[in-house]
């Protein structure tokens, strides 16, 4: 074990400055989404947005980790805020000179432009979120790092929370020009702050091997690694299949609550149920994952799971509700648990690889589902439904109509998700894992 544990303020002040500016950048994407649709009114080009965010996320993910673990951890979150802040400056100046009209055109260069500067701005602010849990395991005791990693979870949810409703005012007060004040106004405290935090000067150091160059990716050697961790690749590869199930959420869940009730009802709900996320990760910090966070991190899904099969046996909002917050609850669980894994058994100066590596794997999951289901949900399952034989079969007691089609969609992807848990439990591949993080020593840290 390294010398460097148990720096927790140093910790506090990197979560809390990854908190603000996460919320600044998150806002910053949901007001230039929301104002392009209600600009151009196109839900295609809403769309194109979302899509090529996703797919910029998955594909960067490698390369920020590469950058994570050949450069000082402290010096790439102060490049990410750079970033992002130079890109916000130059999407303010281009708004500013930019007459109102041409946003209106959904095919307008000038819109892309903007589109395009603050998604550069937004992306890489995602080196922070594969440089902090790499901070956790050089600067919190190997002990207690699950905890820290539940405030991890807990700021994400605080993201979550209030990114919407901040967004939504900005945009309504004064087009994007507010929102691109309040970034620049924000990253430039965060580099300010950054500048002030003290890291160790273990923690602060490039964690690459000798023989690596800065601006190697080596995706083969991150493979590697991974493949040498017996059931480390079963575990990401479970990961982003959970991830592909949750797809379906991304999906169908705003058509299915909004079949409920109205619009500003389910803003105002998700509101609410986000405040699970809040709370989950609060539990997590006070009570920890225990001695086996690999099992604990399967019955998390077969809590998921099981939720995702119940909820929608109802055509009910209260039904609804009470099964999306306990999901909401239990997720900070298993995030906390895969990140206390990845920590304890990959080499420290490969994490931040390891780190990118999953994300760009995971994420890569939810978008291509989210593709796929939503024309077999609306020339499928919901004729099905509706008036076709599963009306006829199930219709009297499970009911009828494109709300029912989506239910049972809901219901088929938690009983997949059942059977993936199941067949996870019971193979080699998680023995081996869940073996190898309860005797084997820590990653040793940087002394």
């Amino acid at each position: 074990m390294g010398v460097i544990q148990g720096h927790v303020r140093v910790f506090y002040h990197l979560l809390v400055n990854t908190l603000l500016v996460s919320v600044t950048n998150f806002t910053v994407w949901f007001a230039i989404t929301f104002y392009t649709y209600l600009e151009t009114r196109s839900v295609f080009a809403t769309g194109v947005i979302s899509g090529v965010f996703l797919v910029m996320t998955a594909l960067t993910g490698i390369w920020f980790g590469s950058l994570v673990d050949h450069h000082p951890k402290k010096l790439m979150m102060q490049v990410s805020a750079g970033v992002s802040l130079t890109t916000y400056a130059l999407a303010l100046v281009l708004y500013q000179l930019t007459p109102r009209e041409e946003f209106r055109d959904p095919a307008s260069v000038p819109l892309w432009g903007l589109i395009v500067l603050l998604m550069v701005g937004v992306i890489a602010g995602n080196i922070r979120t594969i440089a902090l849990p790499t901070m956790v395991t050089a600067l919190i005791s190997e002990g207690t790092r699950d905890r820290a990693n539940g405030l991890v979870g807990t700021a994400s949810g605080v993201s979550f929370l209030v990114t919407s409703v901040i967004s939504g005012l900005l945009v309504a007060l004064g087009g994007m020009f507010w929102v691109l004040v309040l970034g620049i106004v924000v990253l430039a405290l965060s580099l300010v702050h950054l500048g002030s935090v003290r890291v160790p000067a273990g923690a602060a150091a490039a964690a690459g091997e000798p023989d690596d160059t800065t601006s190697k990716i080596d995706l083969r050697g991150t493979i590697k690694v991974i493949a040498g961790v017996p059931g480390l690749t079963a575990l990401i590869i479970f990961s982003a299949f959970n991830n592909l199930l949750g797809g379906v959420f991304m999906a169908l869940l705003d058509a299915y609550g909004l079949s409920m009730m109205s619009v500003q009802g389910w803003g105002l709900l998700w509101g609410a149920l986000s405040t699970g996320f809040i709370v989950g990760g609060l539990l997590v910090a006070r009570t920890g994952l225990g001695k086996n966070p690999v099992w604990l991190l399967l019955m998390i899904n077969v809590v998921c799971w099981t939720v995702t099969l119940l909820f929608p046996l109802r055509e009910s909002i209260i039904w609804l509700a009470v099964g999306l917050y306990a999901y909401m609850l239990v997720v900070p669980y298993a995030e906390a648990a895969e990140q206390t894994i990845l920590q304890r058994v990959v080499p420290y100066e490969r994490q931040g690889r390891v780190f990118g590596f999953a994300q760009s794997v995971e994420q890569a999951a939810s978008p291509l589902t989210a593709f796929l289901i939503s024309p077999v949900a609306q020339f499928v399952f919901i004729p099905f439904m509706t008036d076709g034989a599963g009306a006829r079969l199930i219709g009297s007691w499970f009911g009828t109509g494109a709300a029912r089609g989506l239910a049972l969609v809901f219901m088929i992807t938690g009983v997949l998700g059942l059977i993936a848990t199941a067949v996870a439990l019971r193979s080699r591949p998680y023995r081996r894992l869940s073996h190898r993080y309860t005797t084997a020593e820590a990653a040793p840290t940087p002394s």
